[in-house]
């Protein structure tokens, strides 16, 4: 860990990252890729120890409410977030100023905060994203070592849905040749059933793989799965976006299950939701299928 003084902390689109880094250790984060220009080890993670006076400053002087996001780049729920509170700092004041906040993370660490998200959503509104990409708890072990498991994620997005606070689920990697099956996807939807998302956001069956963030893959699938990488190179090359072999099987699974759950799966549709404030039209009240 090493702390820097940042220079800002909102992107154009209102999105914040608290922290730079990750120990979480998932076998396929993109966050590692090279395009990011990170100057420092992964896992010597960068933190922005004046986030939450830069984003106080920066919501003091704004003439119009909106949605802060975060968890884009970094999860805010890292197990540093437990000594520096910088999350928790940061939602007092999104709460303080009447802001709406959307976070994404795949840590049951939110639900610390479970306090602040509720009064940020009775003031405005909040939404819980998150990720969940494999159903087998031992899998989830291998893939996501330093993460809350699935389990404990799907026990979170239960307590947020009895507090009334909508949640959306990124379904996304599913890893070809690893957790690309109908029983990993299905039992995954029950879970978003089960808890009553509102949506889930799915980009296809596959994963993305770029310079810097492939090699890691490799080393990892290659160390946990024998043979991994040269099945990945045979199959795939060089490729940036790597489809399942299984897509149009898993799609139509997810499609049907969507509908029949009456939970929504269109992108833009989601992303539309996560992005309203309530004063605008269709943002707090709006229905799974305005």
């Amino acid at each position: 860990m090493h702390k820097v003084k940042a220079k800002g902390i909102l992107s154009a689109k209102n999105g914040m990252n608290l922290y730079r880094g990750c120990s979480h250790g998932c076998i396929y984060c993109d966050s590692r890729s090279r395009c990011y220009h990170m100057e420092h080890e992964f896992e010597d993670i960068e933190v922005k120890e004046n986030a939450a006076e830069l984003l106080e400053d920066a919501l003091r002087r704004r003439r119009k409410k909106c949605m802060i996001g975060t968890g884009a780049m970094t999860d805010p729920y890292i197990p540093l977030e437990e000594e520096l509170c910088q999350m928790r700092r940061a939602l007092e004041v999104i709460e303080r100023y009447g802001f709406g906040v959307t976070v994404l993370t795949k840590s049951a660490r939110i639900l610390r905060d479970m306090d602040l998200l509720q009064k940020i959503h009775e003031r405005a509104k909040c939404v819980v994203q998150m990720t969940l990409t494999t159903y087998d708890e031992g899998l989830c072990r291998k893939l996501e070592p330093n993460v809350s498991t699935t389990a404990e994620r799907f026990a979170a997005l239960k307590e947020f849905r009895d507090a009334g606070i909508p949640a959306v689920v990124w379904l996304t990697p599913v890893l070809p040749f690893i957790n690309d099956t109908p029983e990993n996807i299905s039992g995954i939807l029950e879970m978003c059933a089960e808890a009553k998302v509102r949506g889930i956001i799915c980009f296809g069956m596959g994963v993305t793989l770029r310079e810097g963030s492939r090699e890691y893959f490799y080393r990892q699938s290659e160390r946990l799965f024998p043979g991994m990488k040269e099945r990945y190179i045979r199959a795939y090359g060089s490729r940036y976006e790597l489809a399942s072999p299984r897509n149009a099987e898993l799609m139509g699974i997810f499609r049907d299950r969507c509908r029949g759950g009456g939970i929504l799966c269109g992108n833009d549709r989601i992303f539309e939701y996560l992005s309203k404030f309530p004063e605008e039209p269709g943002g707090h009240q709006m229905t799974l299928w305005d």
